[in-house]
């Protein structure tokens, strides 16, 4: 229980693949401008990395065993894309606004090094299955929450007077690398916990 706890504590803040890992920094600083658009992103994006978890990880044991682990890649992204025109198509037909809202960064989750990232990280850890899923859904959390930081710190910007040299993504990326300093605050407390 203790490795799961640690596993959900690395995903949402040791190892957040957003602030830590640097990943997924395009809907990072694309969606992040609004809290709703926010929090949709974060929950398309849980959703297709539980799914693609599940869908690469018995794919994976059996690429090991025909000895053709070379295609890892390769059929990960196949499947995350698969996953990905999915989920676009049940928010089209059922979620109309936050598809709009969206827009192309909802098709950009097939090409989001975290989606990817977390398929790799499972397979190149040797988690078994539960612990796999676990991981993905500390790291869909942990992505989440840098979102919904993110948003909240984007709409304290936009009421701030920010001179003219620093508007845009100067200053958002300014913003985004202090936040992902307050991460470092976290190092290493899964192993002072005792978790790992």
């Amino acid at each position: 229980m203790k490795f799961f706890i640690a596993l959900m504590v690395m995903g949402i803040l040791t190892e957040n693949f957003v602030l830590t890992k640097i990943l997924g920094i395009c809907p990072f600083l694309g969606v992040s401008k609004k809290l709703e658009t926010a929090m949709g992103m974060s929950a398309a994006v849980i959703f297709v990395m539980l799914l693609s978890t599940a869908a690469t990880y018995p794919i994976n044991t059996l690429l090991v065993r025909v000895d053709m682990e070379y295609l890892q890649t390769v059929v990960f992204i196949l499947i995350i894309a698969a996953l990905v025109q999915l989920v676009e198509v049940i928010l089209k037909r059922y979620m109309k606004p936050l598809y709009n809202s969206l827009g192309i960064y909802l098709p950009l989750i097939t090409t989001n090094c975290i989606v990817l990232g977390v398929a790799i990280i499972n397979v190149d850890s040797g988690y078994k299955f539960a612990q796999a899923m676990v991981r993905s859904l500390g790291g869909g959390l942990g992505f989440m929450l840098a979102m919904v930081m993110f948003a909240g710190v984007r709409g304290r910007m936009e009421a701030g007077d920010i001179p003219k040299s620093l508007q845009g993504l100067p200053i958002t990326l300014i913003a985004a690398s202090i936040v992902s300093l307050s991460f470092l605050g976290f190092a290493g407390i899964a192993e002072g916990m005792g978790l790992l």
